[in-house]
């Protein structure tokens, strides 16, 4: 059995790919090719795992389509075992929407959904079934009273074209659009799927202080750093281990639709989260914007 597991390195992608390692699968480890790639992939051989690294830049959709291509070469030739699992773990939150992908488009909206859409897209007939698509999700699509006292934004969507265009809006907006793009893509990639193939949503809770921030000013990292530390907060130790669940375990074999799964439990998003027609245009935007 094979898992293909994007953003391996760091924080929440790291602590999933040893639990899977654990598992003993087959890893292919996409992420920016260097050392900690490397370090990782060490890691997960020493835990059981025959490990294939692919180095990956996923703010380059050149890069994405070239780890595609290396994913069907490694399957094909029996390298690497079945693909039961494809989790779209790797993300940013770049602090200034005016920076931009190889291609041109606003960096979070890229890495967070444009470089998963590609790579799904191109893998789809590979899978064996029954198989998973675990993407990740985020609670700040929407807000609530938590949300407002932090000063986390809300989603503010707009067609896709206009949300891949660099300097919109703020970066909090611009991650939370990327969140709600993927909950609205999880809902039309399942429609889109062969039968065996499932997909859902993912949301480890909030994890203050991880690499995802590492853009903020000094002063509110360290704010976060200490938040991580507070009893019951999730932390990529407790959340890593919860992912890999969700990719393999039998508990889980059921979902899709883009099930929602907060930490270990499937929950309801909110109903703007689901709307067919926005669903249907970010299809057919997101082909537009990778073709070109």
């Amino acid at each position: 059995m094979t898992v293909l597991l994007t953003g391996p390195t760091r924080n929440l992608g790291r602590h999933a790919a040893l639990a899977l390692a654990r598992r003993g699968t087959d890893l292919l480890l996409v992420g920016r090719a260097g050392a900690d790639l490397t370090a990782v992939a060490r890691e997960a051989r020493a835990l059981g795992a025959r490990v294939h690294e692919i180095g990956c830049d996923l703010a380059r959709l050149s890069d994405v389509r070239a780890a595609a291509a290396t994913v069907r070469d490694l399957i094909g030739s029996g390298t690497a075992g079945p693909l039961r699992a494809l989790v779209a773990n790797a993300g940013v939150m770049s602090a200034d929407t005016r920076r931009a992908s190889a291609e041109g488009y606003e960096l979070t909206f890229a890495v967070n959904f444009l470089a998963h859409a590609q790579l799904i897209g191109a893998l789809t007939d590979v899978f064996a079934t029954p198989a998973r698509i675990v993407l990740l999700g985020s609670n700040t699509y929407y807000e609530n009273v938590w949300r407002r006292l932090l000063h986390v934004p809300a989603a503010e969507w707009a067609d896709p074209v206009e949300l891949a265009r660099p300097g919109l809006t703020n970066s909090g907006v611009a991650y939370s659009n990327a969140k709600l793009a993927i909950l609205y893509y999880a809902h039309e990639l399942q429609r889109h799927l062969p039968d065996g193939i499932g997909v859902a949503v993912f949301e480890p809770g909030w994890m203050p202080g991880t690499a995802l921030g590492r853009d903020a000013p000094a002063g509110l990292r360290a704010v976060m750093r200490a938040i991580a530390r507070i009893p019951g907060v999730s932390t990529p130790e407790r959340s890593g281990p919860l992912l890999a669940d969700v990719a393999l375990d039998d508990r889980w074999a059921g979902l899709r639709d883009g099930a929602f799964v907060v930490r270990d439990e499937v929950r309801p998003v909110q109903p703007f989260a689901q709307d067919r027609a926005r669903e249907r245009r970010l299809w057919e935007a997101t082909a537009e914007l990778i073709a070109g």
